[in-house]
């Protein structure tokens, strides 16, 4: 069965957008792996790297392997893709939200965060950890459709990250200062949420629950 255009087009999409924050983890595991000079914007990772180390390998996994499972065709053509694929997306993802809620919790706050942010990733983290739960007890009860619909809503939190650097990118092009509190938190904010709703339009929209079905049956 031949590839469509279509095919890759989410995929690449997706992981476009999930370039910009996997590049500035990389670069934050680089600096720890090379013992770099140690500033108050990196100082909270090398007190306690073990958080930051896990974190970025997993979100990036998460992220490039998640982008995957949207592309009906390419799950056609790989018919044990899925479920291999799901079985390291459902650890990374845990371990991508459990890390977060961590450094949330202990971690200093960087310049420009505030309370409103820290609960916004409070709130999200412990979501991403309830949707994965509740995708693998679907998958348990053989409930398919749920099972995806959670794992779906999960994906778009994990990958808020890279819709943040869109919303912040007016701001920067209007502004050109760093946002404050109130300001970064909205932005941040904004990002899950448009993720969150992106999400909830896939899980709903007929065409693609039709091809949701197809590729699990």
């Amino acid at each position: 069965m031949k590839s469509t255009r279509s095919d890759w087009l989410v995929p690449f999409a997706l992981i476009s957008l999930s370039l910009v924050p996997a590049m500035a983890g990389t670069i934050r595991l680089a600096e720890l792996a090379r013992s770099a000079h140690i500033t108050a914007e990196n100082a909270r990772f090398f007190a306690a790297p073990l958080p930051i180390v896990l974190h970025v390998p997993a979100v990036i996994i998460f992220s490039i392997l998640g982008a995957f499972q949207f592309s009906a065709g390419f799950r056609r053509r790989h018919g044990g893709w899925h479920r291999a694929a799901g079985r390291i997306l459902v650890p990374c993802g845990l371990v991508v939200a459990f890390t977060g809620l961590w450094m949330t919790k202990y971690y200093a706050w960087p310049v420009g965060d505030g309370v409103i942010l820290n609960y916004e990733r409070v709130v999200v983290g412990w979501v991403m950890v309830l949707c994965i739960a509740r995708s693998v007890l679907a998958i348990t009860r053989r409930e398919f459709l749920s099972h995806g619909a959670w794992m779906i809503r999960a994906y778009a939190i994990g990958l808020g990250a890279g819709t943040q650097v869109l919303t912040h990118l007016p701001w920067f092009l209007l502004v050109g200062a760093k946002p404050s509190e109130l300001p970064r938190a909205i932005l941040m904010g904004a990002g899950w949420a448009i993720n969150v709703v992106v999400a909830e339009w896939i899980i709903r929209k007929p065409q693609i629950l039709q091809n949701r079905r197809t590729v699990v049956s």
